[in-house]
């Protein structure tokens, strides 16, 4: 061992003392459920731990178990292989994606087995985060999943073998080769950077891409949409160590007008930056635990003034959690759950000024919930500010669930309601179950996924699926959506259950721009029908009214299989598609 390599160990090791990790790897601080490596431990250890949890991890897709595995700065043994299984987070402590380097990461599709081998379509729920990977990349996911601030220096393949897959969301990374789409069904990309991209299916969107990096191709001979700038956005906070400051959360800065990812030089490949932001001492946050804590110590943190950060678990909560504090920071890892216990609201945020609500998963319980998340209350703030004067409000990687884990019903009558003004949101998946436990017409209810009432509403990657009426009610002016998926239910029993505008028109349109919206920009949009349980006739897959600021760009509309189909793709455009597979496209509105 060299002398440098003695004085990096022995910093390694004060750093260890320090945080108070013990041999099992775990710390007080963060408790069982978090696993904190660095770069002098045993490789073969680090590994066998690693394996164990992807063993554990990757057929579970309803578990309980929710787990983060956070690399301390530095470069890792190249025998050290990260495979990401279901409540899954890996990421680096570091402030840029460099300083924290492994070998090899994946996650691969191969655990359904027989004709399935390679499905990825139900690879749910798991993300990485602020790494550099050293190697080509297989990640081969799909809904309510995240690949945020990584450096690939190899390809990356967002599939197994060209096996289904129906994803997803990767934003602020580089990646040294091509990307490899293949059968993904959809997928957003925003303010990355790479060396080109390969694939296509039914809507692939990039925001915020270099120029040249997209393909040049379009609609409708390939389904590819290109959105040039990223208007607004604010990168989600993470976990760092700092040798100095101990652990802490970034929050990065605001972009306007941003191209490529926020940690390199403009117009460089590889060069990086200090990234522009906010150090926050752990101190400052309460680190919650599923146990011993509940909604009542967790409301007690706020109305001290803490931030929340919770770790991996599943919290049952039998009241709100209220956000009272404009710039208040709720931050979950390891797909940390929030389980509506006695029909309220999981989480309702009263301050949404400069607030941040990321990583978290809401799920609906056995008593109906109004809601599971709710944001402002539609009202002009004390300053009489609205609209874009407002601090923005950030939501990223939240995710919905009613019904699948649990086998009794579970019931809401609304997943998320957006009322305040000047929201970002960034990667949601609002997920009505249509397999797993617990699942049924008249057994895990939710009538809608999204309502957005607020003005200045931005969502990149909406993802909503399934619902027994309409999936996503947009009521405030100035939204704007990049990228949409989302499939009608698949359990309708019969035409007169799913019957809109009170009883006239057959079937619910999947995105609804309400009447009263004078402007809305969607752009991106894709909506599936697959009729498994009864015939069911959809009229328009998409409804917005006509005025001259709505504008909608690139819509396509799939009848995956059943009948009569889908009458129309945009109001009483596009279709009639009323055989399997049968696609319509609308390009643009006005």
């Amino acid at each position: 061992m060299s002398e440098e390599q003695k004085v990096q160990r022995e910093q390694q090791m004060a750093v260890l003392t320090k945080i108070g990790r013990g041999e099992d790897f775990h710390t007080e601080m963060f408790g069982e459920n978090v696993y904190v490596f660095s770069p002098v431990d045993d490789a073969a250890q680090v590994q066998g731990i690693l394996d164990r949890l992807w063993s554990a991890q990757e057929k579970k897709q309803f578990g309980w178990e929710r787990y983060s595995v956070y690399f301390l700065p530095g470069e890792y043994d190249k025998d050290i292989s990260v495979k990401v299984g279901y409540y899954m987070q890996v990421s680096g402590l570091g402030y840029l994606p460099d300083d924290t380097q492994i070998k090899t990461l994946n996650c691969d599709a191969r655990w359904l087995g027989g004709n399935d081998n390679h499905n990825a379509t139900c690879n749910f729920w798991r993300g990485v985060e602020n790494l550099r990977v050293n190697s080509t990349v297989m990640w081969a996911v799909s809904q309510a999943t995240f690949m945020r601030r990584m450096h690939i220096t190899g390809l990356l393949y967002l599939h197994d073998n060209n096996g289904w897959a129906s994803g997803g969301f990767l934003s602020d990374s580089l990646i040294g080769g091509m990307v490899d789409s293949g059968s993904q069904q959809q997928w957003l990309s925003r303010n990355c950077n790479w060396n080109g991209w390969r694939g296509s299916n039914w809507n692939i969107v990039f925001a915020g891409i270099p120029k040249g990096k997209t393909p040049t191709a379009t609609w409708p001979n390939k389904q590819y949409t290109n959105v040039e700038t990223v208007e607004e956005m604010q990168e989600k906070p993470f976990l760092v160590y700092d040798g100095e400051k101990g652990f802490g959360v970034f929050l990065p800065a605001l972009r306007t007008d941003a191209v490529g990812t926020s940690w390199q030089e403009a117009g460089e490949d590889s060069d990086t930056k200090l990234p522009e932001g906010e150090f926050i001492p752990l101190s400052e946050f309460y680190v919650a635990r599923a146990d011993p804590d509940n909604a009542q110590t967790l409301n007690a943190a706020l109305q001290e003034g803490k931030h929340l950060f919770f770790t991996p678990g599943i919290y049952e909560l039998d009241e709100e959690l209220c956000v009272d504090r404009a710039g208040s920071i709720v931050l979950g890892s390891g797909l940390a759950t929030l389980r509506a216990a006695k029909g309220n609201l999981c989480m309702r945020v009263n301050a949404p000024e400069k607030t941040v609500v990321a990583g978290l998963l809401f799920d609906a319980g056995a008593e109906k919930s109004p809601l599971l998340f709710c944001v402002g209350n539609g009202e002009e703030d004390e300053g009489g500010l609205t609209g874009e004067n407002l601090p923005p409000t950030l939501l990223a990687d939240l995710f919905f669930r009613v019904g699948g884990a649990r086998k009794e019903p579970t019931s809401v009558d609304v997943c998320a309601e957006l009322n305040s003004d000047h929201i970002i949101g960034d990667n949601f998946w609002v997920w009505r179950a249509d397999h797993g436990d617990g699942v049924g017409w008249d057994v895990n209810t939710a009538e809608n996924g999204l309502i957005v009432n607020g003005d200045d509403v931005t969502i990149y990657a909406l993802m909503v699926e399934h619902f027994r009426q309409y999936q996503t009610i947009w009521r405030g002016n100035n939204g704007k959506v990049i990228m949409y998926q989302s499939e009608i239910p698949y359990d309708v029993p019969a035409q007169s259950e799913f019957m809109s505008h009170d009883g006239t028109v057959p079937g619910f349109a999947s995105y609804k721009v309400e009447d009263s919206v004078k402007s809305h920009t969607a752009i991106g949009i894709g909506i599936y029908s697959y009729n498994r349980d009864a015939e069911i006739e959809i009229f328009s897959a998409m409804e917005a009214p006509s005025a001259p600021d709505i504008k909608i760009h690139h819509v396509i509309a799939v009848m995956i299989t059943g009948n009569p189909g889908i009458t129309h793709v945009l109001n009483e455009l596009g279709g009639p598609l009323n055989t399997p597979g049968a696609k319509g496209m609308v390009i643009d509105i006005p």
